[in-house]
């Protein structure tokens, strides 16, 4: 556990980056720190490691005072992440990996095969290890920055908006791959970003700051979306955060339509399938032109994903599939509407 009591860090000339911090950061949990920029998420988090020291109040993970321990130390125990990857651009993958490791007196060999063994648990082929950063797009590099971070398999990781810099799609994918990975190794982790969405989606705890370094609000996603502390809040989380509680409810037990209605052609709207009945568009009005399926559903998936595809799609539905992508149903927005009538009756109890 991290705990912050009572921090505030306040820079030469009288600016206060953090005013008076108390939380727990649980321990093997994604604890998110979010807000408009200046409001101090990012001096907190680089306190964590003494990057920035604290003017006054304490840090501690598990009850021993961050302070009280040799700086470098102290971060040869915490993995880091940023934007960027920041890896050492004259160095192979392989070797940046092992950097912490050869410092914590592991042997070159040694750390360069855990290397190439963290390089498949981030998603990333073998093969990658000779290669210079360079070398790499941008999504590979943060996957590769994941794996320095866990290299030394610390207890701890801070992770600066390290998803800003790449374009959407990737970011998506970055974000799934991160959650599968928390899920298989449960590290203690404080993750900041400025966009609430990211927050709401990575986030076990969201820690809401406002300008001047305060602590707005501290809660689960949920506790945020249904119940903001003031209006402060409730603006930063968004007008719609309704639809984005929708991420919390699962497409389990929703009702589908017959794929085949769609197959057969609805209002001038038909779905394509492919010879093993995955999909593969859309035509409309008996045009030859192909519209892209913007994407499918599994039963697994958020009732906020199920509804955005439903609103894109040309037919109006969004398309389920198994675990093969095989087409085995199509959601309509009533049985969308239906589903989330159903989940706040059984929620009201």
């Amino acid at each position: 556990m991290i705990t912050f009591d009572a921090v505030t860090k306040a820079f030469p000339g009288g600016t206060v980056a953090v005013d008076n911090l108390s939380i727990e950061l649980p321990t093997g949990q994604i604890t998110v720190f979010v807000g408009p920029s200046g409001c101090g998420k990012t001096t907190s988090l680089r306190m964590i490691n003494r990057l920035i020291e604290p003017t006054s109040g304490t840090i501690s993970i598990d009850g021993e005072d961050v302070t009280k321990q040799d700086a470098a130390v102290l971060r040869r125990k915490i993995g880091y992440v940023i934007q960027h990857a920041g890896l050492f651009p004259h160095r192979t993958v392989q070797d940046n990996i092992a950097t912490v490791p050869l410092l914590n007196g592991v042997n070159k060999k040694q750390a360069r095969e855990n290397a190439v063994e963290l390089l498949g648990r981030v998603g990333l082929d073998a093969s990658m290890a000779t290669r210079y950063p360079a070398q790499l797009s941008g999504g590979q590099q943060q996957r590769v920055g994941v794996a320095r971070a866990l290299a030394a398999d610390p207890p701890v990781m801070l992770m600066d908006e390290p998803f800003s810099a790449v374009d959407p799609i990737v970011r998506d994918g970055l974000q799934k791959e991160f959650l599968r990975l928390q899920a298989e190794v449960g590290k203690t982790i404080a993750f900041v970003t400025h966009d609430i969405d990211e927050a709401i989606k990575l986030g076990d705890t969201v820690a809401v700051f406002r300008e001047g370094g305060h602590l707005a609000q501290v809660g689960t996603p949920q506790e945020l979306l249904d119940d903001p502390a003031d209006d402060f809040v409730a603006d930063f989380v968004g007008r719609d955060r309704g639809f984005r509680g929708l991420s919390f409810v699962t497409a389990e037990g929703l009702e589908v339509e017959p794929v085949q209605t769609y197959v057969d052609g609805v209002r001038g709207v038909r779905l394509l399938l492919d010879d093993a009945g995955r999909p593969r568009g859309w035509t409309v009005n008996g045009s030859d032109d192909v519209r892209a399926i913007t994407g499918t559903f599994t039963k697994q998936d958020s009732l906020r994903l199920v509804t955005d595809l439903a609103i894109s799609s040309p037919a109006g539905v969004a398309v389920r599939v198994d675990g093969d992508g095989v087409a085995d149903g199509a959601a309509t927005h009533a049985s969308i509407a239906d589903h989330l009538a159903d989940a706040r009756r059984e929620s009201a109890g």
